[in-house]
């Protein structure tokens, strides 16, 4: 099992570029720890994470201490808006030039006495149905916390999220003009995105309009720019390179399993668009830069469109390819689909290590109610976990703060099994949340600006996060706000997911990445 330091060097070739860039955002994993209780930053300081609370009243005493910290540091820094309102200044030499914002540009726009508004484009139907679910988690904390009267600004002023969302059914065509009436008519204070298509296609926009781009709901490398995209920040996970270099270096530690004398044939089934492009040139870069690798490996891959109702087609030819690894890098229904489909076409009796992607991780898409049966098609499959605690699983029925959302959901009338992406949701609505109420404390109040700057600053703990994953930012010293996880496999008789070793820390370690969409690679 996975829990010594991995054996990875700079993924150089990665960026699809001949000077050594990387294509996601190079990590380098030489050297990362494992741990169940502490990180590094990106500084080299430990963040000792220690035991989690065990109450919701100790949780929320420990966060009124992280958020002081925060509040501290930028204050004690100096940082935020300067005083002719020309600069914004943060963490790691973190600048943005507000004097290239639109003419009638407005720090507050968005914010009344009493709200926030807060946008969202999402999807809430097709293939990526499930994927709206994340706005069901993101809502419901919104509105705990408007109940509890939680974002009160220095001043005494209470105010409202107002969580608004629109349905792009993972469309960019639908996503494009959603966003525009978020910024135009909506005058939203921050944008939400979800999905790496989308996301591409409208983050240039956001940044230029001087928008908060919080979290987008997609794990890609370009997020990490907070040069070129000081506005956007990218999700509490691990990035789809990150993920991709791991799967590269549990080959190359498994590779005396195989037979000297013949390849190991790894297949993977590619989503067709630009979530699935960087998950296979970074694994293929990946394959071609280690001296293990590649020699020994035999890569064969089929695509397949996100709208595609099924994924019958490709794993079949896959199936004939007789792999002794597969790896899905599929996301929504597809999820389900290709574990299906590996039972039907005898690839799960006869490929050693079956893979799917983070964006398929948790119960709701391989649990026995999905699966049928008695789930047994699931069983052995592995996921590097992004640690996010799943409310379904068993293995959390008695942490204190999930047993508090499911108690709390269900007195709302959400079933909170219905899908693992309303806990996702809850790890994205949680440091916003505590982003907003830090904004309100720094000089100028809730703001546009004191809003990033707290997100550039972040250095909190996470109750739907593992013990050891911790969130944490530092301006363009470190622009990705979780850098950690951990391999697991399926327990179909039990119906949960069990730990393969420690958690793997990358924290600080993936490189900021500037994305050329012209050649798909960072620049």
């Amino acid at each position: 099992m996975l829990a010594g330091s991995l054996s990875l060097a700079l993924v150089a070739a990665a960026c699809g570029s001949d000077d050594g860039d990387s294509a996601g955002g190079t990590t380098t994993a030489a050297g990362a720890s494992t741990t169940a209780s502490s990180s590094t930053t990106a500084g080299g300081t430990p963040t000792t994470a220690g035991a989690q609370p065990t109450s919701i009243e100790d949780w929320e005493a420990l966060w009124a201490q992280e958020r002081e910290a925060i509040i501290t540091r930028i204050k004690d820094n100096g940082w935020g808006k300067s005083a002719d309102g020309t600069t914004l200044t943060g963490p790691g030499g973190w600048t943005v030039d507000l004097s290239a914002c639109p003419a009638g540009w407005s720090d507050t726009e968005g914010v009344t006495d009493t709200t926030i508004k807060i946008g969202a484009s999402i999807s809430l139907s097709g293939t990526y149905a499930d994927y709206g679910n994340y706005g069901v988690g993101i809502k419901y904390l919104f509105d705990y916390y408007n109940e509890e009267g939680f974002f009160e600004d220095a001043s005494g002023k209470v105010r409202q999220v107002d969580y608004i969302t629109k349905d792009d059914a993972y469309d960019t065509a639908r996503a494009i003009p959603n966003v525009d009436e978020l910024l135009d008519s909506d005058k939203a204070f921050a944008v939400w995105t979800l999905g790496t298509p989308s996301t591409l296609r409208t983050y240039d926009k956001i940044n230029e309009r001087c928008v908060p781009h919080p979290l987008a709901i997609t794990f890609h490398s370009a997020w990490g720019d907070p040069v070129n995209h000081p506005w956007t920040t990218g999700a509490p996970n691990p990035t789809y390179s990150t993920e991709a270099i791991l799967w590269g270096s549990f080959i190359e530690q498994r590779l005396d399993e195989f037979p000297a004398d013949q390849k190991v044939k790894v297949a993977s089934l590619v989503q067709n668009n630009d979530f699935g492009k960087l998950y296979d040139v970074t694994f293929r870069a990946y394959l071609e830069q280690s001296d293990l690798l590649r020699d020994r490996v035999d890569y064969v891959s089929e695509t397949v469109e996100a709208t595609a109702p099924t994924v019958t087609d490709p794993m079949t030819s896959l199936a004939a390819e007789n792999p002794d690894v597969y790896i899905s890098m599929l996301g929504g229904a597809h999820c389900t689909q290709t574990v299906l489909e590996a039972a039907q076409n005898g690839m799960k009796d006869t490929t050693e290590y079956l893979f799917l992607g983070q964006g398929c991780t948790g119960a709701s898409w391989i649990g026995k109610d999905k699966l049928g049966g008695d789930g047994s098609a699931g069983d052995g499959w592995w996921v590097i976990s992004n640690g996010v605690k799943d409310m379904r699983d068993p293995a959390f029925a008695e942490d204190p703060y999930v047993q508090w959302l499911r108690e709390g959901m269900e007195a709302k009338g959400i079933d909170p099994d219905a899908s693992v992406n309303i806990g996702g949701g809850i790890n994205f609505a949680f440091p916003v949340a505590q982003a907003l109420v830090i904004t309100g404390q720094l000089e100028g109040g809730v703001t546009r600006t004191n809003f990033q700057l707290a997100m550039r600053a972040m250095d909190m703990t996470s109750p739907m996060l593992l013990e050891g994953i911790r969130l944490h930012m530092d301006g363009l010293d470190d622009p990705y706000i979780v850098e950690a996880g951990l391999f697991q496999t399926w327990d179909a008789a039990n119906q949960t997911y069990i730990r393969q070793g420690d958690i793997i820390d990358l924290e600080g370690r993936a490189e900021p990445c500037a994305w050329d969409q012209t050649v798909g690679a960072c620049a």
